[in-house]
């Protein structure tokens, strides 16, 4: 029987990749193969002590609550999951928490003839009363690769007079991290295992983000609301990098659910093979060199 981290999984594939989720912990995505490479996610044995029990890194692929906040983001995911068979995938849906009152589910639909995932996440408010939150989907990838967040181009007014973007730092990011590359076209993070830990966030009006590794480009897309209200200063895109893996982590807006009321926000996994990244210039290329 297939395990990750001593607990038993199930595995859904076509010709093209293949997903490996929790049966007995969740909802959790621990791994993602794809053309005959290894698994592009982390696998992280890290731990968190929270009032609520100890919360489990894991890694792979994950459901949150934003803003982050310790403990509300942090309750501990380990009890055995409901797992549904829906006719495209599995439903998998985990219990209310204690802490928070949210239960969380995934709904994987895998696509039969292209490298394609679309994964439907849902809060639902199972409390007595109105909760504030946003969803929050974040994928931990092994190091070694590039992230790649687009940038907006162009005029937000016929003059060019106002900003057209605008960037989150957390506290312990340094402005000149040598991972950080920016460009007026792609912010880059080169997923290099070095410390301190860095975190990017903005405003993300393309809709998708990726990561680049081994020749294979993963790509999530998402939906954009230009009219809402997005947690962190306004991000609806952010990465987080450190020593042990990097992130990429999409997010919906803030909303208020009423009790018994739900929230969906829906990503959509591409995975393109033999992809060689065209902005991977010389000085780059040197770049990943010294970092290691």
């Amino acid at each position: 029987m297939p395990n990750f981290q001593g607990l038993p999984t199930q595995i859904i594939s076509n010709e093209f990749l293949s997903l490996e989720f929790l049966k007995d912990a969740g909802p959790r995505i621990v791994r993602l193969s794809a053309f005959g490479k290894e698994n592009l996610f982390a696998d992280i044995p890290d731990s968190v002590n929270t009032q609520y029990g100890e919360f489990l890194y894991r890694g792979g692929h994950r459901i949150w609550l934003a803003p982050e906040s310790l403990p509300r983001t942090y309750v501990p995911d380990n009890e055995r999951i409901l797992v549904e068979e829906i006719s495209d995938g599995v439903r998998l849906i985990g219990k209310t928490e204690k802490g928070t009152g949210i239960s969380k589910s995934i709904n994987i639909h895998l696509a039969k003839d292209m490298p394609r995932v679309s994964l439907v996440h849902t809060l639902e408010n199972n409390n007595l009363w109105e909760v504030e939150l946003a969803p929050w989907a974040i994928t931990l990838f092994r190091l070694g690769g590039i992230v790649i967040l687009p940038q907006p181009i162009g005029n937000v007014d016929p003059h060019g007079l106002l900003n057209n973007r605008m960037i989150a730092l957390w506290p312990y990011t340094h402005v000149n991290d040598p991972r950080l590359v920016l460009r007026d076209d792609f912010i880059l993070i080169l997923g290099n295992k070095i410390l301190p830990k860095l975190k990017i966030g903005y405003f993300n009006s393309r809709g998708w983000m990726a990561y680049w590794i081994d020749g294979v480009l993963f790509r999530k897309t998402f939906d954009i609301l230009t009219d809402a209200v997005y947690p962190d200063g306004g991000c609806n895109s952010e990465s987080y990098c450190c020593d042990r893996f990097v992130e990429l982590e999409s997010l919906g807006p803030l909303v208020k659910l009423m009790p018994g009321g739900s929230i969906t926000f829906t990503e959509t996994w591409e995975i393109y093979p033999k992809i060689e990244v065209p902005f991977l210039t010389d000085e780059i290329r040197e770049l990943i060199i010294q970092l290691g």
